[in-house]
C-alpha cells in the first residue's frame, strides 16, 4: 500500500469532499520551487504551497536558523516570561512595519491573528465603557464589524464572520458576530464602496473595518487601488472605527513591497501577519497594534487586560525562523528576484490578455491572475476548476484555480525556465476549457 492509499485511511484534509476526490499525490521531497512525489514525479510549486514558501523548499538558511534554535531553546512559555528571540523579532519588525505599529501580539496562524484583532477592537470599546454600564448594557455599543464582500479572513469564528464566501460559513451563520459587508472597490465601483462605508460608520455601531489590502486572495486575487483604500481608512479614522489590515497573504513581499500597507498614505490601526512570516517552516502568526490601542488595555484594572493566549505563543523556534525569513527577504538577491518575477508576469500578461478565452488579467508584485470567459457563473470548486486543477497536476504544475480564475503566486526563487513552463501550461489549459 503506497502513501496515498495509507493517507486515505485516517487523514481528513482541508476544504475536501473526500467522497468525490481521487488519491492525493504524496509529496516526499522538496527543493527550491520543486516538489517530488513518492513515485518520483516532479512538480513546480507555482503557489508557494498556499503562499507560505517565498524562499522555496528545504532552504538551508532557514533550516540552519531553526536547528540552532532547537539546540539552544526550543520553547518556553510566554506567559510570565520572555526570551531573546521574541525581543529580537519585535525589534526587527519595528524596522519594517509602518511607523504607527508599536505592539506585537504573537499567536499561531492567520485565522487566529484575525481573531485577536477583532477581539481587541471589540474589547477596546468595552474597556472604554466598562465604568458606565447600566443594567448590564454598555453605553458604547460598538459591537459590529465591516468587511468586504467575498473576503476571506480565516476559519475561526470571528474570522469566519468577517469572511464573505458563503459556503465556508453557511452552517455557522447563526453563531457569528454581526458583520456588515461593503462592495469591493474594484475599478468603476469605488464611489459605491465609499458611499456605503460613509453611511455605515455614521451609526456609531461599528468597532472595526477589516480588509485584505489591495488583493482579495481567496476571492481569486481580486485587486483594487491603494488610493481608494486610503479614502476608506480616512473615513474610518474620522468616525473612530478601527482599521484592520489582514496581511496574512499579502505580507512579506507578495505585492512588490514588504507589506501591501506600504502602498498607503494612511496606515491601518492593526495588521495581521502569518503565512510567509516564517518562510513556510513553522506555524506562527502576529497581530500588530498602534500604541493607542495598547493603551486601551493598559490599566490598574486586571479585567481590562487582553485575556487571549496560545500554548506556543512567541515560540522561540518560530521567532528564529521569522528572523531568518525577514533577513532573507531583505537581501539584494531576493529583492531582485521579486522584481524579475513581476516583470515576467507583465510580459505574460501582455501576451495572454487578448486570448479569445481570457476575460481579464491582473498583476501585482509576484501575483498574476487571469479570468477565463464563461457562459455561466462558475462555482468555487466547480467543474471547470476541477478540470483545470487536474490538468495542472497531470502536467507537473501545482496551481489551485478559484472557479474560473487561475492565479500564480510562486516562490521568489523560481527560475525563469520554471516560470515559462507554468505560463505555457496555462496556455495549454485554455485549449481544454
Amino acid at each position: 500500500m503506497n502513501l496515498s492509499q495509507r493517507d486515505k485511511k485516517h487523514n481528513w484534509h482541508p476544504y475536501t469532499q473526500h467522497k468525490t476526490v481521487p488519491d492525493f499525490p504524496a509529496i516526499v521531497k522538496g527543493k527550491d520551487a520543486l516538489l517530488w512525489d513518492e513515485n518520483g514525479k516532479e512538480y513546480i510549486d507555482a503557489i508557494a504551497s498556499w503562499w507560505v514558501n517565498p524562499f522555496g523548499h528545504s532552504n538551508k538558511v532557514m533550516a540552519d536558523a531553526i536547528y540552532e534554535q532547537l539546540t539552544t531553546l526550543e520553547h518556553v512559555l510566554f506567559g510570565g516570561f520572555t526570551h531573546n528571540k521574541a525581543v529580537e523579532l519585535s525589534e526587527k519588525l519595528m524596522e519594517i512595519l509602518p511607523s504607527n505599529q508599536q505592539k506585537i501580539f504573537y499567536s499561531d496562524n492567520g485565522s487566529t491573528a484575525v481573531e485577536v484583532a477583532i477581539k481587541v477592537a471589540l474589547q477596546y470599546n468595552y474597556n472604554s465603557g466598562i465604568n458606565t454600564r447600566a443594567n448590564g448594557e454598555l453605553s458604547v455599543a460598538k459591537t459590529k464589524v465591516i468587511a468586504f464582500d467575498d473576503a476571506f479572513h480565516g476559519d475561526t469564528f470571528g474570522a469566519m464572520a468577517a469572511s464573505g464566501i458563503t459556503f465556508f460559513t453557511e452552517a455557522f451563520k447563526g453563531s457569528l458576530l454581526e458583520v456588515v459587508r461593503i462592495p469591493v472597490p474594484t475599478k468603476g465601483n469605488e464611489e459605491q464602496t465609499i458611499k456605503t462605508l460613509e453611511n455605515l460608520v455614521k451609526t456609531n455601531e461599528f468597532a472595526a473595518f477589516i480588509f485584505e489590502p489591495l488583493v482579495l486572495g481567496a476571492a481569486g486575487m481580486v485587486m483594487y487601488s491603494p488610493e481608494v483604500l486610503d479614502k476608506l481608512i480616512t473615513i474610518c479614522n474620522q468616525n473612530n472605527v478601527f482599521t484592520i489590515a489582514d496581511e496574512v497573504m499579502t505580507g512579506f513581499g507578495k505585492t512588490g513591497k514588504t507589506f501591501a500597507s506600504d502602498y498607503l498614505e494612511n496606515k491601518p490601526d492593526m495588521m495581521c501577519l502569518s503565512k510567509a512570516l516564517t518562510g513556510g517552516t513553522i506555524p506562527m502568526a502576529i497581530t500588530t497594534f498602534s500604541q493607542k490601542i495598547f493603551e486601551g488595555f493598559y490599566d490598574d484594572d486586571t479585567n481590562k487586560a487582553l485575556f487571549h493566549g496560545h500554548t506556543f505563543t512567541a515560540n522561540p523556534t518560530g521567532c528564529a525562523a521569522a528572523l531568518a525569513s525577514i533577513s532573507l527577504l531583505q537581501t539584494d538577491e531576493i529583492q531582485h528576484n521579486i522584481q524579475s518575477v513581476h516583470q515576467s508576469h507583465l510580459a505574460f500578461q501582455s501576451k495572454i490578455k487578448n486570448h479569445p478565452k481570457v476575460k481579464t488579467t491582473r498583476v501585482l508584485g509576484v501575483i498574476f491572475a487571469l479570468e477565463i470567459k464563461t457562459e455561466t457563473q462558475e462555482s468555487y470548486y466547480g467543474t471547470m476548476r476541477n478540470k483545470l486543477y487536474n490538468f495542472f497536476i497531470e502536467n507537473g504544475i501545482i496551481l489551485r484555480p478559484v472557479g474560473n480564475i487561475v492565479y500564480i503566486l510562486p516562490p521568489y526563487i523560481i527560475t525563469q525556465n520554471q516560470l515559462q513552463k507554468v505560463y505555457q501550461t496555462i496556455e495549454n489549459a485554455l485549449k481544454i476549457v
